[in-house]
């Protein structure tokens, strides 16, 4: 007999280490764009699992690639190339402008490695540099050393000693970046858009002076798309907005559409590693490459970053009707990584209202929404989203409040 809903959170209070406050709901199946918790419960999902995934819940591309790689070959250790780890790593060079490619399986550890490369080509190529610029608000990670690389202001204080080497400036701020260039810089990491920092946008001159200020100093340009990479801009890849090219890239969340999945990729001058600098042990495991390959061939043959870009300008026209009547203020975004900022700080109130209403958003600051659906999201599901968080706001702004 399975356990009820009250038994199983009672069993998560007992046995799952407290690291974040969730909602007294278990998720239990998915479909598309919707869950469903264990008391039959309907949600419209609008963050996608964090951005993850890219084709909505449970896409038979994804349950097909890992039902037959998981009868053909799940594991063969690193220390072997296999089929998939070639095929897909070719799949990415091809659609990008990037010459090699390491697997490995969250964000973080993309972004470690693209660190650990950036400090390899300072120590042979600029006298030892080892420092990287990043950037205030900013999200790389949740391991020690990207906590320290993150531009969160409460993230100051955790954890201490923090790993050295990294110097925060101001976003979309060249001056700024310019002045922080020393003979220890050997490169620049940055998110074309700050997704946990309250999705803020990178001006297309700050994008292309950084590119230049690199290219004059002879230091490294880090591209980190861990959100923003595999169609959620309305591009493949959000450098292809701005014209530029960076010398590294990471992805992840889309990258799987939901499992576990991620990706350096550098261009040819930056093959620099020796046997034995980088590893892990599920680096280009058989059974995500296939999971890997299916979703990114998938999101190409559907052209879901032209998905993408069509509804995220709905999104935005819908956001723009509703500041008519509620008080919402710089609707912003790129694609389908959309938000707003509200006059008072009840971000999480809005959340969780919108949660009991079927509705699951986010807040990444406290006077900010967020939304980052699947890039399957069709009008219909954007027009359901805005009727539940026009009845949520109709509750919280009464009399058509516009102050």
């Amino acid at each position: 007999m399975q356990k009820s809903t009250a038994e199983l959170l009672e069993q998560a209070g007992r046995s799952i280490l407290f690291t974040a406050i969730r909602p007294d709901i278990v998720m239990e199946k998915g479909q598309g764009m919707y869950l469903w918790d264990t008391d039959g419960k309907k949600y419209l999902d609008f963050i996608g699992g964090w951005a993850v995934n890219c084709l909505g819940h449970c896409p038979d591309v994804i349950a097909d690639a890992l039902s037959k790689q998981s009868s053909l070959l799940v594991n063969a250790s690193p220390s072997f190339y296999n089929r998939q780890m070639i095929e897909f790593a070719k799949l990415l060079t091809d659609i990008s402008c990037f010459d090699r490619v390491f697997f490995t399986s969250t964000g973080a550890e993309a972004n470690e490695g693209a660190v650990k490369l950036a400090r390899k080509y300072g120590s042979g190529s600029l006298g030892g540099a080892w420092e990287i610029i990043t950037t205030i608000n900013s999200f790389h990670g949740r391991t020690l050393a990207m906590m320290s690389a993150t531009g969160k202001k409460h993230w100051e204080d955790l954890f201490k000693p923090k790993l050295p080497g990294f110097v925060h400036v101001p976003f979309n701020d060249i001056d700024a970046a310019e002045a922080a260039v020393n003979e220890n810089t050997c490169a620049i990491m940055i998110e074309p858009v700050q997704g946990e920092g309250g999705v803020n946008l990178a001006d297309e001159k700050y994008i292309e002076g950084l590119r230049r200020l690199c290219d004059e100093k002879g230091i490294l340009l880090i591209f980190d798309e861990v959100q923003t990479g595999i169609g959620r801009t309305g591009e493949m890849f959000a450098y292809q907005h701005y014209g530029i090219e960076p010398d590294i890239m990471t992805l992840a969340k889309g990258i799987g559409g939901g499992f576990p999945l991620s990706a350096m990729l550098a261009k040819e001058r930056l093959n620099i590693f020796d046997p034995g600098d980088q590893g892990g042990t599920y680096t280009g495991q058989p059974l995500a490459m296939a999971v890997g390959m299916a979703v990114v061939r998938e999101v190409l043959e559907r052209d879901l970053p032209g998905r993408a870009a069509i509804m995220g300008e709905y999104i935005i026209e819908r956001l723009k009707g509703m500041s008519e009547k509620y008080p919402l203020r710089n609707i912003r975004g790129k694609g389908l990584l959309t938000a707003f900022d509200l006059p008072d700080p009840i971000g999480e109130k809005i959340v969780s209202a919108c949660l009991d209403e079927g509705l699951i958003i986010n807040s990444p600051r406290p006077s900010a929404i967020r939304l980052m659906p699947p890039l399957i999201v069709m009008k219909q599901h954007v027009d359901e989203m805005i009727d539940i968080l026009s009845r949520v706001l109709d509750r919280i702004y009464p009399g058509d409040r516009q102050s």
